[in-house]
């Protein structure tokens, strides 16, 4: 029996609700409060108020994979250069928590993870510094520059170019009309990119998403709105303009290289054309979370276990 797409689709994003992890949810909220009071003490009237950016400031979060992004706004002044600023912090968080926890450099972000506790239970929180573009404007204007450690797409490490406003990131999905339909469509690209291994950056993934409801009439049921998204990106990937709602300079659309936009739009055009081949292969792409399964209220009895497709081989990306 073919598989009803926008049943699934529903039942994957129920699968996926962060609710669901709330004892692992509750964890890092303790540690994220923790190094939010580390930060405060040892930087004292240097840093603003540390905060949440990231999935969860977003509603966009899914529970197969999380962790919390940490902003930490310091002061013009506080430090010479992004650079020292990026290291300072990162040798601060290493000394503190080596013994508890991985910490290491990431593309613009200092990452903390942490040894799993005696329920195997892994906390992650991502520590992004950020300089005040201007000297004790930040609370007027929430702009931040941020260091690129590594090489972010097009941009060269030890690039200050990232020029942002956080706040004003997570306000763009708030502030979008059909903002309950735009989370979905996130949360599900979420979900391909989790369970099948792809790289593009989740903020991509989000402003791509709502440049496609900016362009297109998104309608229909839950399959439909989807396609609709994924044939939007498949596209327009190779080409589109993604400016930073925080900053309409920042083109995020570099943080993509040519190669890895080709490979996306491979990956959407096989998906699409998978899926109307074969309805099934929708379970592949967008997969239940087997550790919350979602109780079938259907009256077929037919084990679709034994007969789903196998896993589409890679495109010629990789």
């Amino acid at each position: 029996m073919a598989t009803d797409k926008n049943k699934h689709l529903n039942d994957v994003l129920t699968s996926h609700k962060v609710s669901k992890e709330q004892d692992l949810l509750d964890k890092h909220k303790r540690k994220r409060d923790e190094i939010c009071d580390a930060l405060v003490e040892k930087y004292g009237a240097d840093i603003y108020s540390p905060f949440n950016s990231g999935s969860f400031a977003k509603n966009t979060a899914v529970n197969k994979k999380f962790d919390f992004d940490l902003m930490a706004p310091f002061k013009r002044n506080a430090f010479s250069t992004l650079e020292n600023m990026f290291n300072d912090v990162y040798d601060f968080l290493l000394e503190k928590y080596s013994s508890s926890a991985h910490v290491r450099k990431q593309k613009v972000s200092i990452g903390i993870e942490f040894f799993a506790d005696d329920k195997g239970d892994i906390v992650k929180i991502d520590v992004v510094p950020g300089r005040e573009l201007n000297q004790d404007q930040y609370k007027e204007d929430d702009k931040l520059n941020l260091y690129v450690y590594s090489q972010f797409g097009k941009l060269q490490s030890g690039s200050d170019y990232i020029r942002s406003n956080i706040k004003a990131q997570v306000q763009n999905i708030k502030d979008n009309a059909d903002r309950a339909n735009l989370r979905q469509k996130v949360r599900l690209l979420k979900v391909w990119k989790l369970y099948n291994n792809k790289t593009p950056k989740s903020f991509f993934l989000e402003l791509i998403t709502i440049k496609a409801f900016d362009k297109l009439e998104i309608s229909g049921g839950l399959w439909d709105r989807l396609k609709s998204v994924i044939e939007y990106i498949r596209d327009n990937v190779t080409t589109v303009s993604l400016p930073d709602p925080g900053n309409s300079n920042n083109e995020v659309a570099d943080s993509m290289s040519d190669y890895e936009k080709s490979a996306l739009s491979d990956d959407m055009r096989n998906m699409i054309n998978r899926i109307e081949e074969n309805s099934d292969y929708i379970k592949i792409y967008f997969p239940l979370n087997d550790k919350f399964p979602v109780e079938d209220t259907s009256n077929n009895k037919y084990d679709e276990r034994k007969v789903a497709p196998s896993i589409p081989p890679p495109t010629r990306f990789g």
